[in-house]
């Protein structure tokens, strides 16, 4: 078994006996944040807390020995250590260190980087290919928009410092602070930690919730006409390649023919 076959294995392009292991690793990492998730629940028995410890040693073991044949059979070991995948394999074994130093707990997060990794799942994939394409086509209009809307945050905060700070200065207290409003009510979120109480507060709030549905509407507007398109063109390629395909098969039915009358 040559190299490039032990990671299309591992990366599930090439089963093993029948097995994908590479989709076997992605329901141990979406195991691997369940058994995250449940340990921080307080009311759990001791029995169960014992379990998801011997089966986060399991883990551990898991992709600390995946990491290490990745690392053994990769074409250059140190471009893949500080790689991008390479560092995300390298610190989901991190919490290694925690069993040995009390002091290095902390590391026991990095678990959670596991969960980049199921974003392999999406190589290759139609729908990601298809979004891929679509932002490629408007990254231009959605940096623009996205410089006007950050001009438009800050000029709301601005607005709402003036007609709220000197009756609420414990709230507007600053325009950076003002600016958690402007966030708020651009997304017409609202969490009502800082709403106006003057008249001349509420009507520039109206203005800035109009403005703010255009906010999220256009850039939705945008990216959904980019992925219509782009499903356009990309069935266009695939007819294109199907055509080309039939054109070369009847050239060689063609020349098959011309070659057996001669």
């Amino acid at each position: 078994m040559i190299k490039p076959d032990i990671h299309d294995i591992l990366d599930g392009h090439k089963p093993l006996g029948g097995v994908n292991v590479g989709r076997v690793m992605d329901v141990l990492i979406v195991a691997s944040a369940v058994a995250i998730a449940l340990e921080t629940m307080p009311q759990l028995p001791d029995h169960l807390r014992r379990f998801l410890l011997g089966f986060e040693l399991f883990l551990l073991v898991v992709f600390a020995i995946e990491y290490l044949i990745r690392l053994a059979t990769a074409n250059r070991p140190l471009r893949y250590a500080f790689s991008f995948w390479g560092m995300i394999d390298l610190l989901s074994i991190a919490p290694a260190i925690a069993l040995m130093t009390p002091q290095w707990m902390v590391v026991r997060t990095f678990r959670l980087l596991r969960l980049v990794r199921l974003l392999k799942l999406f190589r290759g994939s139609h729908a990601m290919e298809r979004l891929v394409v679509a932002f490629q086509q408007v990254r231009g209009e959605l940096m623009v928009f996205g410089v006007i809307a950050a001009l438009m945050l800050y000029v709301s905060a601005v607005g709402i410092y003036i007609f709220e700070h000197d009756a609420q200065p414990e709230v507007f207290t600053s325009i950076p602070d003002s600016l958690w409003w402007a966030v708020a009510s651009f997304t017409t979120v609202g969490y009502g930690d800082m709403f106006p109480i003057t008249p001349g507060g509420k009507i520039f709030t109206t203005f800035v919730l109009f403005i703010g549905l255009g906010v999220i509407a256009v850039p939705s507007a945008i990216v959904t006409a980019a992925l219509l398109e782009s499903e356009t063109n990309i069935q266009r390629r695939i007819r294109e390649a199907a055509k080309n395909g039939e054109d070369r098969d009847d050239e060689t039915s063609e020349s098959a023919q011309t070659i057996k009358g001669e």
